[in-house]
């Protein structure tokens, strides 16, 4: 088909613009090209595995995006005709930058239209965003299922999809074990994905709950972590204590220091003439001062 080849200033991309095109037919997707597409035209992808996007990470990109463009195109799949007026687009690969277009109220954005179904948008969708690096460890875990559950894979071939060893899935897929409220406090406390593994090393979920509410009370690193769960299921030990809070402890010569500075307080007030009688008395764990200071003058 016949085309003017143009730019897109705006999204920083190359753009084919069909020449005589009849009126209500729309050119047939060239994935060799690079297609600027109304925003409002593309919908989410219904396999999507994020499940939360970081706001600030958001308007960074959209920032980007508005200072040089948007270096990489957006991934969509043509919606079969018919099942809409209008040409719609299903969105595969590119969502954080989708909604950094729409946060800038952009209305056409840079788009690689692939001829695919459902099921392989689906895949492609699971596989784009479990190569990336901002997925939280549930998250991951959560797509490696998904993608393993809708087209019936084994662990080794959701691994070969990912170009991952059958043991990291099975890892990730352990994280699982853990109910979503575990997870949630896991996330929102900080806790890494090696946190996660020792707690799956409680059987009772009750237990479990209690050592999680221990860890994140005292803020236990990965190390302590595993020493606390060890102590935790060593038959017949006690349940490991709270260690103590740490004690600010007073050296010396800073109460030297202290007590000096109150002579000298002492004496200044003194030589203006008003007469004030100290005494110090050591009682062992404490210095009991005691001042007496006149009303008048003496």
């Amino acid at each position: 088909m016949a085309g003017i080849i143009s730019f897109d200033f705006m999204n920083g991309t190359r753009v084919r613009a069909p020449a005589n095109l009849p009126a209500g037919e729309h050119p047939a997707p060239d994935p060799s090209l690079i297609h600027s597409l109304p925003v409002k035209s593309i919908v989410p992808n219904p396999l999507q595995p994020r499940a939360s996007f970081n706001e600030n990470a958001l308007y960074a990109l959209a920032r980007s995006i508005h200072d040089y463009g948007m270096i990489q195109p957006i991934t969509v799949r043509r919606v079969p005709a018919g099942t809409h007026p209008t040409p719609v687009y299903e969105l595969v690969a590119g969502e954080r930058r989708l909604r950094a277009a729409m946060l800038l109220s952009l209305e056409r954005v840079p788009c690689i239209v692939i001829d695919t179904d459902m099921k392989t948008s689906g895949e492609l969708a699971i596989i784009e965003n479990l190569q990336r690096e901002d997925l939280n460890f549930f998250e991951q875990a959560n797509a490696l299922q998904r993608l393993i559950d809708l087209y019936s894979y084994t662990q080794e071939q959701a691994a070969s999809k990912i170009s991952v060893s059958q043991s990291y899935v099975a890892n990730k897929l352990r994280l699982l074990r853990l109910t979503p409220a575990e997870q949630r406090a896991i996330l929102d406390a900080g806790l890494t994905e090696r946190h996660a593994r020792a707690l799956l090393r409680v059987p009772d979920p009750k237990l479990r709950a209690e050592a999680l509410s221990a860890i994140i009370g005292k803020s236990l690193n990965v190390a302590n972590t595993d020493k606390y769960i060890e102590r935790l299921l060593s038959p017949g030990s006690p349940a490991p204590a709270a260690p103590p809070p740490p004690r600010r402890t007073l050296i010396l010569k800073d109460i030297r220091l202290f007590l000096n500075s109150i002579d000298k307080a002492i004496d200044m007030v003194s030589q203006s003439g008003i007469s004030i009688k100290s005494e110090k008395v050591d009682k062992g764990d404490y210095i009991e001062l005691c001042l007496i200071v006149p009303k008048n003058r003496a």
